[in-house]
């Protein structure tokens, strides 16, 4: 049976819940054995093109995204094998479903997999994509005197570790010349950002959207200027998938089908950013058809870039970002976090949509 979470049902809840499980069930199991099934789909094995009937794949969403773009575009009624969606707040949390073998595969941003590594966790990168690298801002609370990154000096800002807004910040400071030292990094849940913003708890917090548009709607607050933070953000997201699944023939060929599917319904959403705004941003997420169109126009079209070694390279810069203000535990390679099997079917998939590799060729 194909099944949707209920919407509208509170993120927390249904995160807290399932992280919950997932919590008692590597303490019981230790988290996934290392011992590989008989039939486990080698690392470097061609991947199956058959997905057989009954597989059935849990994807981790974050906001209702995934579930809705495929809901829109009617690639969720294609999908040829069973589905459910979980939803989460944060990289962090979708981890620990990993972990427990709670999840197959998932949306996130880029610091998320750096998190699955250093934690010995081996989660993937199977898909990429990429937004304007302006899509999330450091929001200033109301009432604060900050307009430049040399303004961070001195001040409270909301740091969630092992997620995309943790390297925004540490590039935020890095361009200021400024390190953790100069600042109170106040550690929140990713969740959290926004009551933390909104109070006056903090005083700057990377948000993205629609909690951005939410914010600005608050008399009073404001945006260090795009001139000031451009570059703090890479504006890609991935695909990540457990290694477990990736193992099982039939899981992996239902993951080759869902990248395709994704880009497809992606693609659709940059066609048709009309149906789409209704779609998400109006019905979903409660904003207005202008604060929605706003934020698609800020977003710009989605591509899909290359997954190469260019890609791993750029993964590897937001590594030592973060490695270079001393928030790593330890070195990590980007190059052990992909899996380069899946770009002949992106290629493919976005050669048969006319969608773009690139932001320059959009």
């Amino acid at each position: 049976m194909r099944t949707f979470m209920a919407r509208r049902r509170p993120f927390r809840t249904a995160t807290t819940a399932l992280v919950a499980l997932c919590t008692v069930a590597v303490a019981l199991s230790g988290c996934a054995s290392d011992d590989s099934p008989d039939n486990a789909l080698a690392a470097d094995a061609a991947l199956p093109t058959e997905v057989p009937g009954g597989t059935k794949l849990v994807i981790a969403d974050q906001s209702e995204a995934q579930q809705t773009v495929l809901a829109a575009s009617g690639e969720a009624d294609a999908l040829p094998f069973d589905y459910e969606f979980a939803n989460f707040v944060g990289g962090p949390a979708i981890l620990e479903a990993f972990r427990a073998g709670a999840a197959d595969v998932a949306i996130v941003g880029d610091t998320p997999p750096i998190q699955a590594l250093i934690a010995g966790q081996d989660v993937p990168i199977i898909a990429a994509r990429q937004s304007d690298p302006n899509n999330t801002r450091l929001a200033v609370a109301a009432g604060r005197d900050i307009t430049t990154l040399a303004d961070l000096r001195g001040t409270k800002i909301a740091y969630a570790e092992g997620t995309a807004q943790q390297a925004i910040v540490l590039r935020a400071l890095a361009a200021a010349d400024l390190t953790t030292d100069d600042v109170e990094l106040v550690r929140l849940q990713l969740s959290e950002f926004p009551d933390a913003i909104r109070t006056g708890q903090v005083d700057v917090a990377p948000l993205g959207e629609p909690n951005l548009t939410r914010f600005l709607a608050n008399p009073g607050t404001t945006l260090i200027d795009v001139s000031e933070s451009d570059g703090t953000s890479t504006g890609l997201s991935y695909l990540y998938a457990r290694r477990e699944a990736l193992q099982d023939p039939a899981k992996a060929a239902a993951l080759r089908a869902y990248v395709a599917s994704y880009i497809r319904a992606v693609d659709w959403s940059n066609d048709n950013p009309d149906e789409w705004i209704q779609a998400y941003y109006v019905d979903n997420q409660g904003l207005t058809e202008a604060d929605g169109r706003r934020i698609v126009e800020s977003l710009g079209p989605s591509t899909f870039p290359v997954l190469d070694e260019a890609l791993v390279q750029r993964q590897q810069d937001t590594i030592d970002v973060i490695d270079d203000a001393g928030e790593l535990p330890e070195k990590v390679t980007a190059s052990d976090g992909f899996d380069l099997r899946f770009e002949p079917i992106i290629a493919e998939t976005v050669t048969e949509v006319g969608a773009t590799r690139s932001r320059e060729d959009s």
